[in-house]
């Protein structure tokens, strides 16, 4: 996992995804999810790339499964950003990383 990349949890969910300054991409990932592996990369360099400007998270939904349902995540990867503290994009499946990219600048 990238340095910029930070793991959120059940209990740290709401303060940083939903109450951050800065738009926050979320990445529901599972440690046995191959496509979750392909875009892991994608996912790193985004952080690098957004420091600053945006915070990119991971939720391990096997560690976090209330988060997970709270989010109506059934697949994996499931890609949302979050904006003040609302959905404003959504992707589930592997994408490229200017796919993901562009999820991201809906909330820049």
């Amino acid at each position: 996992m990238g340095q910029n990349v930070r793991t959120v949890n059940d209990l740290n969910f709401d303060d940083e995804v939903l109450q951050s300054d800065v738009p926050v991409l979320v990445d529901f990932t599972a440690t046995w999810c191959g496509p979750c592996k392909q875009i892991a990369p994608f996912v790193d360099q985004l952080a690098d790339e957004y420091e600053g400007k945006a915070k990119v998270v991971k939720v391990d939904v096997d560690e976090s499964p209330g988060t997970a349902a709270k989010c109506g995540v059934r697949a994996m990867p499931t890609l949302k950003v979050f904006k003040g503290g609302e959905v404003v994009a959504e992707h589930v499946g592997a994408i490229p990383k200017a796919k993901i990219e562009e999820l991201l600048g809906r909330a820049m």
